[in-house]
């Protein structure tokens, strides 16, 4: 699992679906100043690292949640991700949108679901890890058995390990924010002075200002 996530973060970097600008941070929709900004919907542009990604999630479902019996997609980032999963393992897919539609038939989740389904959630990427949850909530409370969560890439955030462990949900993810710095830093994207910017926004980013 090491060399996916060195190799995936190397990629990652490579189509600048991760920014690192410690000098001149980014602002997130939730406000937060941040020196980092991931956008893995980028991914989905380039065929090769697209089925790096796809068979790479297929292969940890299969290793890390065996039974899996459903596998679901958090709107909007993770639902194509999660499509080319399910066509991978030849597995019902279903999506869970961020709020019920607002006519019809009202749905928050979309597709088919026998009660009691192991399910595993698809993520494109864990920030705090809230909306991910939220999905995971939605599934259990229409009676899908959620036995874990595949994200593509992790912030690895304190608030976001206490947020996973209290739900009970097992996450496994194809890289993460050690594997993206390391390889920026051996790259010559950063410099060893940067790191420590960077550790510190990682711990505290809500109160992290440059």
């Amino acid at each position: 699992m090491d060399s996916i996530k060195k190799e995936l973060a190397s990629k990652l970097l490579q189509i600048k679906a991760i920014k690192l600008q410690p000098n001149d941070p980014f602002t997130w929709a939730s406000g937060w100043k941040s020196p980092f900004y991931c956008d893995n919907r980028k991914t989905l542009s380039y065929p090769d690292i697209r089925s790096f990604v796809k068979i790479s999630m297929a292969h940890a479902v299969l290793e890390h949640f065996i039974g899996a019996e459903v596998i679901a997609g958090v709107a909007t980032a993770g639902i194509p991700q999660a499509a080319l999963v399910a066509d991978e393992l030849g597995l019902p897919l279903i999506y869970v949108r961020s709020k019920p539609k607002d006519h019809g038939l009202e749905n928050l989740i979309e597709g088919e679901m026998k009660q009691g389904a192991k399910v595993v959630v698809i993520e494109d990427l864990i920030s705090t890890g809230l909306s991910s949850l939220k999905a995971v909530e939605a599934i259990r409370k229409a009676g899908g058995n959620v036995i874990g969560m595949v994200a593509a890439y992790t912030y690895g955030f304190p608030v976001a390990a206490e947020a996973f462990k209290n739900a009970g949900v097992e996450l496994i993810t194809l890289t993460d924010y050690e594997h993206v710095v390391g390889n920026a830093l051996e790259t010559g994207y950063i410099q060893e002075t940067d790191t420590k910017l960077l550790h510190e926004w990682r711990e505290d980013p809500s109160h992290w200002k440059r």
